[in-house]
């Protein structure tokens, strides 16, 4: 069965950076791409002109003008890379989810913007949402990562099974080739040698369930915390900008760490304040 992408195409150039990276992506993994465009601001627009051609809205024409222009380019760049465009009327998120339903995709590839200001919070609320709503995982691509790189993935690390998890659906995208930085964030204040001892049984674990065996680990101590007055996003991108970690995975699970242990919405900040690529996995 053939490994696919689904990139939403919106045309702005969040979408179009989005395209570059799944296309990076697709060139090194062999991925084909789906590029979706779904007219979300009228009812029925792209099915008005399919079974009334009498009717076309102009802006069907010029959606499908641009999404010549964006496989024109991919064409040019990535002659390797296998395209598929798809239009859609309605929801986005709705639409996304059919999609994901009834087509195997390793992963949706999002633009956003990764700031603040009033469009990186929308960007950012639509990534989230598409997340929320899919059963696929989620790769958010900021702005400003303009070359994919995989040298380098960071995993959030409780010593959980889902976190594996998370790391298999990684390894479809990405394959192998990476060093994986275990992060661990030490909120209970533990005793380092307790979690010495937790990693010793679970890097084994991950070696033998994945194949990876280029693994370190990084603790962010409650020392830390007090120290810089830090909330638990910031500690994560600290560790991301020290350990210069190119991907970092996001573990999506009721039982997730983030979600016990306090009381900020993590998962949901990290999507709106993305510095780098982010792979929010599914539980």
């Amino acid at each position: 069965m053939t490994s696919k992408i689904l990139i939403p195409v919106d045309f702005s150039e969040y979408s179009q950076n989005a395209i570059e990276v799944g296309c990076e992506i697709a060139k090194q993994t062999y991925h084909d791409i789906d590029l979706v465009h779904i007219f979300t601001d009228h009812t029925n627009i792209y099915s008005n002109a399919i079974d009334t051609p009498d009717l076309i809205d102009p802006r069907v024409g010029m959606a499908k003008r641009d999404m010549q222009h964006v496989i024109s380019r991919i064409i040019e760049k990535y002659p390797q890379v296998n395209i598929n465009t798809i239009f859609k009327d309605g929801n986005l998120y709705e639409e996304i989810k059919k999609l994901t339903h009834s087509n195997a995709y390793d992963a949706i590839v999002m633009g956003t913007k990764g700031s603040s200001g009033l469009d990186a919070l929308l960007i950012g609320s639509n990534m989230y949402d598409v997340f929320q709503n899919s059963m696929t995982p989620v790769l958010a691509i900021p702005l400003n990562s303009k070359k994919f790189k995989k040298d380098k993935i960071g995993l959030l690390c409780n010593f959980k099974d889902g976190e594996i998890d998370a790391l298999k659906q990684a390894i479809k995208v990405f394959n192998t080739d990476f060093e994986l930085i275990l992060i661990h964030i030490n909120t209970d204040n533990s005793p380092m040698s307790s979690i010495d001892k937790k990693f010793d049984s679970f890097i084994p674990q991950i070696i033998e369930e994945t194949g990876i065996d280029n693994i370190s680990y990084v603790v962010k101590n409650q020392s830390f915390f007090i120290q810089y007055k830090e909330n638990i996003s910031s500690a994560i991108d600290s560790v991301i900008s020290d350990e210069l970690i190119d991907i970092l995975l996001v573990t999506k699970s009721k039982k997730s760490f983030l979600r016990q242990i306090t009381s900020e919405n993590i998962v949901k900040r990290m999507a709106y304040q993305i510095k780098i690529p982010k792979f929010f996995a599914k539980s």
